[in-house]
């Protein structure tokens, strides 16, 4: 089983890379503007990670081993939002103006919520896949669309729009569903798809609205621990 679990995590580290440094590379060749290339990055992390978690045996350790691919790329968000490590095309690609230390926040923020939840969560239930579906796919696709075509601002928040609003809710949501077919499909979650769309969707609407509140740079956190929250609630 060790071999199983190195070869789940290796595969995992690297498709994991790949996704992360294409972006970087493009982003660096001025192939797309950095701020795109970041939220690329941002949604496609997560259903490449997930979706490796089924590489794994079915062992206590497993979880364990899965949350080492995000802390070390957490530990090296560290290192270059300090400076230690100097990579011009990692910071033009997830840093919004080009200044390191902006990876202190939100990216550093995102690598911590995806080695928690793997630990706490795993796949015993949805809530973790829900949540950090959510933060990748739904706030992910908010900020690229609501920030280049959200004209209809939201009364309680003149930063967001009603179509970011609508983005993070279909992004969230479609991919909380793809995760969760999958994961019924090969057995891991019981029952049909259909008795998770309720719960799912009700989370997705909760989760829209604490994302559209003026809680600047820490709607990675509230997301999170919103879906965690009423996941709870919902999925029990």
């Amino acid at each position: 089983m060790l071999i199983n679990n190195l070869f789940a995590l290796i595969i995992t580290f690297l498709a994991t890379l790949f996704w992360l440094r294409i972006w970087d590379y493009a982003a660096n060749k001025n192939w797309v503007q950095p701020d795109i290339s970041r939220k690329i990055i941002h949604i496609g992390t997560g259903p490449i990670f997930v979706a490796c978690w089924l590489l794994f045996p079915k062992e206590s350790i497993s979880r364990y081993l899965a949350s080492l691919v995000p802390l070390m790329f957490t530990l090296r968000f560290l290192l270059i939002g300090l400076g230690v490590i100097h990579d011009e095309a990692s910071v033009k690609a997830m840093s919004r103006t080009g200044d390191r230390r902006e990876i202190l926040h939100g990216p550093l923020y995102y690598g911590i919520i995806f080695v928690l939840l793997t630990i706490l969560y795993w796949y015993d239930n949805p809530i973790g896949i829900v949540a950090l579906m959510l933060l990748c796919g739904g706030d992910g696709l908010a900020d690229i669309f609501g920030r280049r075509y959200g004209k209809r601002k939201l009364p309680w928040n003149m930063r967001k729009s009603w179509l970011g609003s609508t983005m993070m809710f279909l992004g969230g949501w479609l991919l909380s569903i793809i995760m969760v077919v999958l994961y019924v499909y090969v057995g891991i979650f019981n029952g049909s798809v259909n008795s998770y769309l309720f719960a799912i969707t009700l989370v997705a609407l909760i989760a829209t609205f604490v994302e559209s509140l003026p809680l600047h740079d820490i709607d990675n956190i509230t997301i999170t621990l919103s879906a965690i929250i009423f996941g709870r609630i919902f999925f029990s």
